[in-house]
Order: structure tokens, then C-alpha cells, then sequence
């Protein structure tokens, strides 16, 4: 079962109470296709797609994905970030790779990220600002790219880009991701930019299925 494209509109009316109201309807209208639907979701999960994608509500996975629920296990945080001390990020990465077996970790971002703007300003927002700054470390590693890019939209999309291929990265580096090629489980990475204004996902063709072309200090033996 596929989501239904919902036309967009003011979210003005939208309130705890309507929430489950929908709730309600969306039972009613799956079980109306599928009766069994509930009592087979129920079942388990074995999803072979694991989404690190961005907390911003426009990118859902399923939805832009055209996949139903079941099929992707989701983590999401503010700019889609990998970082190695997020005990969230690594316990869902674990689970995914070392007990549901995902086949494909997907880093996911999207341009016209709030986060990756945030961090191209020098503005304090507060505590968010020690997040921000992982996305600033990654601008200063590709600073002579982005400050030669004139156009401020074009340079925020190729940080939005670079910031994803920077998190897949990440992504290799961890021992999960480095035991999982280590004991031949059939494990890939990749990195998409979904489009906002037109809903199309690039695939930033940084893909891989091993260690090889890591940097020799991150290997794990």
C-alpha cells in the first residue's frame, strides 16, 4: 500500500484532536483495501533500506520513495547528519545493519535545508549551534569550492550536496558499517539530494560497498 498524494494546503486547522480523527480514517481506509493489512504489519519488519534522512517534515521517506510502511527503517536528525558520538544515530545503525540486515544505507538530504543555512550563517540560534557545527566543518574542509561560488542559493546547494557525501563518509568510517564488509554481509551506502521544488532525487554517485578507498587511518582491521 502506497501513500496517497495529499494536496498541499494551510496548516492552520491542524490539532491534537484532528490528528487522531485521522487516525481513525486512515484504519478505516486501509482496511477498506487490504483487511488483513494491520494483522500483517504486526508480523515484524524486514526492510532492507535503512534512511538517514533530514527531520524536516517536507522529505518523508515512504512518500517520496513511493514505498509503503515496512519497507524502509527511518532515522532522521536536523541536516541528516552521521556523527560518531550520536549514541541515537549508532544504536539505529546497529540494529539496522546487525539485526534486520539492511542491504542499503541511503544518507538523504534536501535542498533548501533550514540546517545547512543555519550553519552557512554566523547567527547564534542556541543550543542547536553545537549540531551546526559539524555542518561548518565541512564547509572549512571544502571552503576554496563553496567560496569561489558566487550565486549564495547555488553555493548552499553544493553544501546541502557536499554535506551528504561528507555523511556517507562518516557512515564508512564507523566499526558497524567496517564489520559488516569485514564479515561479507552484502551491505552498500549511498547518498541522495532530494529536490523540494521538483521532487526528483539525484543520486550523488558516491556509492560503495567497501573500505577501499578510505583513507588508510580509518580502516579497522
Amino acid at each position: 500500500m502506497c501513500a496517497k498524494v495529499k494536496p498541499i494546503h494551510d496548516t492552520s486547522h491542524i490539532t491534537y484532536e484532528s490528528l487522531l480523527e485521522g487516525n481513525k480514517q486512515f484504519i478505516e481506509d486501509t482496511l477498506a483495501e487490504d483487511p488483513q493489512y494491520f494483522e500483517k504489519l504486526a508480523n515484524g519488519q524486514k526492510p532492507p533500506i535503512l534512511w538517514i534522512g533530514c527531520a524536516d517534515s517536507r522529505v518523508p521517506a515512504n512518500q517520496i520513495t513511493n514505498t509503503s510502511p515496512g519497507e524502509i527503517f527511518v532515522h532522521r536528525n536536523i541536516a541528516n547528519m552521521v556523527i560518531h558520538s550520536d549514541m541515537n544515530m549508532l544504536s539505529v545503525l546497529d540494529y539496522a545493519v546487525n539485526v534486520l540486515k539492511v542491504k542499503h544505507v541511503i544518507v538523504t538530504g534536501h535542498y533548501g535545508c533550514g540546517g545547512v543555512i543555519a550553519a552557512m550563517s554566523n547567527t547564534q540560534f542556541g543550543l542547536i549551534d553545537n549540531w551546526l557545527r559539524h555542518i561548518k566543518d565541512v564547509y572549512r574542509l571544502h571552503a576554496e569550492e563553496l567560496d569561489g561560488i558566487k550565486d549564495d542559493q547555488k553555493r548552499t546547494n553544493r553544501l546541502v550536496e557536499l554535506n551528504v557525501m561528507e555523511n556517507v563518509y562518516n557512515l564508512c568510517k564507523t566499526s558497524i558499517v567496517q564489520n559488516a564488509w569485514k564479515n561479507g554481509q552484502e551491505l552498500s551506502v549511498h547518498g541522495w539530494v532530494y529536490s523540494l521544488s521538483t521532487g526528483i532525487i539525484t543520486d550523488m554517485n558516491v556509492s560503495t560497498q567497501n573500505n577501499e578507498n578510505m583513507d588508510n587511518v580509518f580502516k579497522f582491521k
